[in-house]
């Protein structure tokens, strides 16, 4: 599958590329990435070239097995969560609410676990890497809202809860050289087990239930689309290598480089509002 790789358009002009597209491919199974919710002030991992632009993210097996990890995760989290609980969905969201509504997606799955998809009102979503607005107990699997969660924490750390730092994705701060130690965390009210925000953390895996009912809609799809993601990671990735072995058109629309540019139908290099503001409406 030739890869057609546009650069320097205007977002008039990689609009018109994507309508067509769209037009062409009337049932879209779309995915999106953390591009899709910068402009609604949630930072990304990734700059254009696809590396990493601070320390990569707490690992799973460190933060179930390594008390320090989650004093560090949870105090970071008392400044970056009320950024990422505040955001309004933007302009990107609400374009694929009108392409759902004119009944042209079979199916949105989106690696974001800002909730900001159905906030804008997209009815058919997959959070594929869960939702950050809840917690779960890894022990008894009861769950419980973020935002009680991040009180009880203030309440039991208040010189914590009075520091500042800058957002990082993810409900996440760029908070150092404090001592995480100190932090204190709560148990689970119901059995004393270890608390968890419901999210997938980087090596763990997506649930396998999640991931085939994401296939399925892939293969009643006509083609794929790709917004706001490097797809680096597989759990993402997996999505146009199977549209690719399926011999459906994929189209990426990223500022950046990402890991499906050598098997696209059509990559479009761009920032991701800007162009959709400029699509027809539907």
């Amino acid at each position: 599958m030739a890869t057609t790789q546009e650069t320097r358009l205007t977002p008039q002009e990689t609009a018109e590329r994507l309508d067509h597209f769209i037009a062409q491919h009337p049932r879209l199974f779309i995915l999106t990435g953390a591009g899709i919710s910068t402009d609604s002030g949630i930072p990304d991992y990734r700059d254009k070239h696809s590396q990493w632009k601070r320390q990569p993210p707490v690992q799973h097996h460190d933060f179930i097995n390594k008390i320090y990890t989650r004093q560090r995760f949870w105090a970071r989290s008392l400044i970056g969560w009320p950024i990422m609980r505040d955001a309004i969905a933007n302009t990107a969201h609400h374009w694929l609410v009108s392409l759902e509504n004119a009944g042209q997606v079979q199916s949105l799955v989106t690696q974001n676990v800002d909730g900001l998809h159905q906030q804008a009102g997209l009815k058919n979503v997959i959070d594929l890497h869960g939702r950050s607005d809840r917690v779960i107990c890894m022990q008894c699997q009861k769950t419980l809202s973020r935002d009680k969660a991040h009180l009880w924490m203030a309440e039991l750390n208040p010189s914590f809860a009075a520091l500042t730092a800058t957002a990082a994705p993810d409900g996440d701060a760029d908070l150092e050289d404090v001592p995480f130690e100190d932090f204190v965390i709560p148990d689970c009210p119901s059995c004393g087990g270890l608390l968890k925000p419901d999210v997938v953390f980087y090596g763990d895996n997506v649930p396998k239930e999640r991931v085939e009912t994401a296939l399925n809609h892939l293969a009643q799809s006509d083609a794929l689309l790709v917004i706001g993601s490097s797809l680096m990671v597989y759990s993402g990735f997996r999505f146009c290598k199977r549209a690719h072995e399926a011999k459906k058109p994929i189209a990426l629309l990223n500022q950046g480089i990402t890991r499906a540019d050598s098997i696209a139908t059509l990559k479009l290099d761009s920032v991701i509002s800007p162009v959709l503001e400029a699509c027809r409406a539907f």
